[in-house]
């Protein structure tokens, strides 16, 4: 007799659940929004008021949209996404989507992903040629330069070693040149040279070193910035940088070098390190980037101040 209770109990308990449902989803389906967003998906009401609180979340966020002016109007969780229902594989499935905004800015900045920017400022992603600056005179050869060679690659072979003072802009202007093939699908990477070397150290215990240095060394274009700034070692010198030259070299891959050394005071740069003294080592490391690049010294205001 108990067990006939409990069930009766129990459908009637299921039996409110589902007219509470129900009633929900009706007065719900009275918002144009949920009552469009529910026509789109071709399944019975009976499952969809299961998922009602969800909707209603959906149909306010899809409203935000209507009216909204720009990007940064935007009232959602997830600026420039809204939350929309979907049928995947005959399965509800609730997902944050780009709105209208958000999907020309992906569209505008999509060649951005055949860069690969490490330890770099996340300015440099948004460098562009035409926003370089212009009004000083010392950075004309170097402009000229770079602009020559995004009309003449792939058929230009040498990077370019710019060296200058600090803050004067040299890593701007390659990335912007690299971002400016990007739109062509060339692939390349910025590599704050420092910061690389410790990473490649680190990743002896992770076991994705092969895996990072050979995809740096392979790129179409590489810029190794901020070369001299790291601490000369035989391991970064000799087993690091020099293959990476080599192999590029070789390949006829165009190479990029900023550094706030002159060629010769790179070159003493590479000669010591720790306790030792390797002249022969260093000229080798300078021979290989001389071969490569062209030689070009930019001077200017602190472009970061």
């Amino acid at each position: 007799m108990k067990n006939i209770t409990e069930q009766l109990v129990k459908f009637e308990t299921n039996e409110n659940i589902e007219k509470a449902l129900k009633k929900d989803f009706l007065i719900a389906k009275k918002n144009n929004m949920f009552q469009k967003l529910v026509s789109e998906l071709p399944i019975e009401d009976e499952i969809l008021m299961k998922y009602t609180s969800l909707i209603e979340e959906c149909s306010l966020e899809n409203e935000n949209c209507i009216d909204c002016k720009s990007i940064h109007e935007c009232k959602n969780k997830i600026i420039g996404h809204a939350y929309t229902p979907t049928l995947i594989d005959e399965k509800l499935e609730f997902a944050y989507k780009p709105c209208r905004y958000q999907k020309k800015i992906n569209k505008n900045t999509q060649h951005l992903n055949n860069v690969f920017y490490f330890q770099v400022p996340e300015e440099l992603k948004n460098a562009k040629m035409k926003d370089i600056y212009k009004e000083d005179e010392n950075r004309f050869e170097a402009i000229e330069w770079l602009s020559n060679f995004i009309k003449e690659y792939p058929q230009k072979k040498k990077g370019l070693y710019l060296h200058g003072n600090f803050g004067s802009g040299k890593t701007y202007l390659i990335s912007a040149v690299f971002n400016e093939l990007a739109k062509k699908k060339v692939k390349s990477a910025i590599i704050y040279w420092p910061e690389f070397l410790r990473s490649l150290k680190g990743s002896f215990s992770t076991g994705d070193f092969n895996e990072k240095f050979e995809s740096i060394k392979k790129k179409q274009l590489l810029l190794i910035d901020d070369l001299g700034a790291e601490n000369t070692t035989d391991w970064g010198r000799d087993e690091i940088l020099g293959p990476i030259l080599q192999y590029r070299m070789q390949a006829e891959l165009p190479t990029f070098f900023t550094s706030n050394f002159n060629i010769k005071e790179l070159e003493e740069h590479f000669s010591h390190s720790k306790d030792k003294v390797s002249i022969v080592k260093a000229r080798r490391i300078i021979e290989r980037i001389s071969y490569m690049s062209e030689d070009i010294k930019i001077l200017g205001k602190n472009m970061r101040n």
